[in-house]
């Protein structure tokens, strides 16, 4: 495909198809040879583009990284908030996210190295990605924490506020991709003791 074909008036495909095929493309580079090893020549060359027409859609290298980043979170939060649903307590439901989160962390590790640098690297340098999964993981821990005192399941002495984060930080290292590969050796049963032990301080 040439640039020509990519924006001519009704043949080719619209820019949101263009920016796809952009994203398609550095995705299977970055799989092959790894975020840091990956120029933007490299994905013009893949696509056909040139340089100058890719900064059309992406001001950098790390703004294409952003958005395979940004998508590979959403799954792992949409199949976290999934199993939250499926919860009928809110200790199970805590049960659920922590362990949907943590497999899929460590799923995304072994089956998808490449990518998961990416999410290291944007977690690392604080992309706004990473910004925003750690934001959506905090907002469901309260949403969580909310229901079980609401239903007088959990305590409600300690500030919400405190207790959520306190706990976010306890999960850190095994949901922050940045952290979870130095702990991988201690999965499943840190997690699993971790959840109990989060588990019981919420008790009323």
């Amino acid at each position: 495909m040439t640039e020509t074909l990519a924006t001519s008036v009704g043949r080719g495909p619209t820019e949101h198809a263009v920016r796809d095929q952009i994203i398609e493309a550095a995705n299977d580079c970055f799989a092959r040879y790894g975020y840091g090893k990956t120029t933007v020549a490299d994905l013009a060359r893949e696509i056909g583009f040139s340089k100058a027409y890719i900064y059309r859609f992406f001001e950098s290298k790390q703004a294409i990284g952003e958005a395979i980043c940004s998508a590979r979170l959403e799954r792992i939060l949409d199949a976290a908030k999934a199993a939250v649903d499926e919860g009928e307590s809110a200790p199970e439901k805590f049960r659920r996210f922590f362990k949907v989160i943590t497999n899929m962390g460590v799923e995304l590790f072994f089956d998808d190295r490449k990518i998961y640098e990416i999410a290291a690297s944007a977690a690392a340098e604080h992309w706004v990605s990473a910004r925003a999964y750690a934001d959506a993981l905090r907002g469901m821990i309260s949403d969580i924490v909310w229901d079980g005192r609401e239903k007088g399941e959990f305590e409600r002495k300690t500030p919400l506020d405190e207790a959520c984060r306190a706990i976010f930080y306890a999960m850190t290292p095994f949901v922050d991709p940045l952290h979870l590969e130095r702990n991988l050796d201690l999965l499943p049963d840190a997690q699993t003791e971790l959840t109990g032990l989060i588990l019981r301080s919420l008790a009323p």
